[in-house]
């Protein structure tokens, strides 16, 4: 189990990083074809996108993998019985999006133009959904190949969209380039749902009576799925609603529509992404640490559940101190280097101290998440939450711009880390009377 640990770890960095470096490339080469202007609108929709990723998901690519891990019953039922209930919901979830979108972007968002990137959402939901679930099958079995493949092909195929397809686009308007970089995910997630078709054992003979519905399969995955996409669903809701709530307590505080489609552009199109550089790191440790912590603590391995935990939260540390620093200390360089900007380093300065929490949070979720506490998880996101939306009210009619968001980022950020270590802390300690630490 450690090696294995180790193993998958050091895949997904491996994997991760080459992702990362990929999508930096796919970032700046967006950011150069649409400028800050279609950056800035772009960052209106994702929020939308975003909660509707999770909706369609519904948490299964995390269940599905702790089921798997758990070796609970047939593999290929757990994953195939699945898909004809969760197919007709997407298509649910598209109608309403589609009857939506014309009071969200013109009411909600005040801005027409983010009408067709709304509409282009909904064709993308399947795909993205597909591929999670079989990604969520590779990571049960600790398989980590085939995501690091599938993401990395996921990546290119991206990238050489963004480059020669969204230039040829903006001659018909920038809204209508937006609406092809949310079209691309289509066959970009088709892409990897490929890749990911062909490490699929060779031995299993798919029938019929594989895809019918199975109630204690599905029960099972909904109890698992439910509170982790629960915690998912309050983060992107609250994500959501931000830019509306920015537009709307911003403009009544005197602000122009253009200035805060610039700023929220400049803070979630280089000031945010540069911050999360780590992500890839944390994310990999994270998925690696799901399994392992789900087939360990519920075959009574507290210990090893333990050193696992604090083995994670030390890798992340150990990547995302020293990124820190520099973010902090001389932001201007990789901002210029990597976005061939110099907007938003105040931002920067003042919130990269604070990203460090940030880095510790995936992996914390995902012990919760694995040992079957993702409704205590998702308490802790939804009183995060519920705060920073509070300060985002409030902060927007104090006439201080864009660093009412700022302000609001870090708030959440050192309720929801203080809450998760607590309760990581009491579990361990009610199981075995072990005392985690951080």
């Amino acid at each position: 189990m450690k090696s294995k640990f180790i193993k998958s770890t050091i895949i997904l960095l491996i994997g991760g990083f080459i992702s990362k470096i990929l999508g930096m490339v796919i970032k700046v080469v967006l950011t150069r074809v649409v400028s800050t202007e279609g950056i800035g609108l772009y960052m209106l929709v994702l929020p939308t996108f975003n909660l509707f990723i999770t909706l369609c998901s519904l948490g299964l690519p995390t269940a599905i993998s702790k089921m798997v891990s758990e070796k609970r019953t047939n593999n290929k039922k757990i994953v195939l019985s699945i898909i004809k209930p969760i197919i007709i919901y997407n298509i649910i979830l598209i109608i309403i999006l589609y009857a939506i979108s014309p009071i969200l972007s013109k009411y909600l968002l005040n801005n027409n133009d983010t009408y067709y990137p709304l509409i282009a959402i909904g064709l993308t939901l399947p795909f993205i959904c597909i591929s999670g679930i079989i990604k969520g099958y590779f990571f049960g079995k600790e398989k980590m190949i085939p995501h690091t493949l599938s993401n990395i092909t996921e990546q290119l195929v991206r990238l050489f969209l963004t480059i020669f397809y969204i230039p040829k686009l903006l001659v018909y308007g920038l809204n209508i380039a937006i609406t092809g970089v949310v079209l691309i995910n289509i066959l970009s997630e088709l892409s990897s749902i490929i890749i990911l078709m062909f490490f699929l054992p060779k031995n299993e003979i798919i029938t019929k009576d594989d895809f019918k519905r199975d109630k204690a399969i599905e029960k099972d995955v909904l109890n698992i799925s439910i509170p982790t996409t629960g915690s998912r669903l309050i983060g992107s809701f609250v994500y959501f609603l931000e830019p509306i709530i920015l537009t709307y307590t911003l403009v009544k505080s005197g602000y122009s529509n253009s200035f805060i489609t610039n700023e929220y552009g400049i803070i979630n199109g280089y000031v945010f992404p540069l911050l999360l550089m780590p992500s890839f790191f944390t994310m990999a440790i994270s998925n690696a640490l799901l399994p392992t912590v789900s087939n360990a603590y519920s075959h009574g391995h507290y210990k090893y559940t333990r050193s696992k935990i604090k083995q994670a939260i030390f890798f992340c540390l150990l990547i995302g101190i020293p990124i820190t620093i520099i973010l902090t200390l001389v932001p201007e360089i990789p901002l210029k280097l990597i976005y061939n900007t110099s907007e938003g380093l105040e931002y920067i300065k003042i919130v990269a101290p604070f990203f460090i929490l940030h880095y510790i949070q995936s992996p914390l979720t995902s012990a919760m998440q694995a040992m079957g506490k993702a409704t205590s998880a998702m308490v802790g996101t939804l009183c995060g939450s519920l705060l920073r939306t509070l300060i985002l009210i409030v902060t927007g009619f104090l006439k201080i711009g864009l660093w009412g968001l700022i302000i609001a980022t870090i708030s959440n950020f050192i309720f929801v880390t203080i809450h998760h270590i607590y309760y990581v802390n009491k579990y361990l300690k009610e199981k075995n009377n072990i005392k985690f630490s951080h």
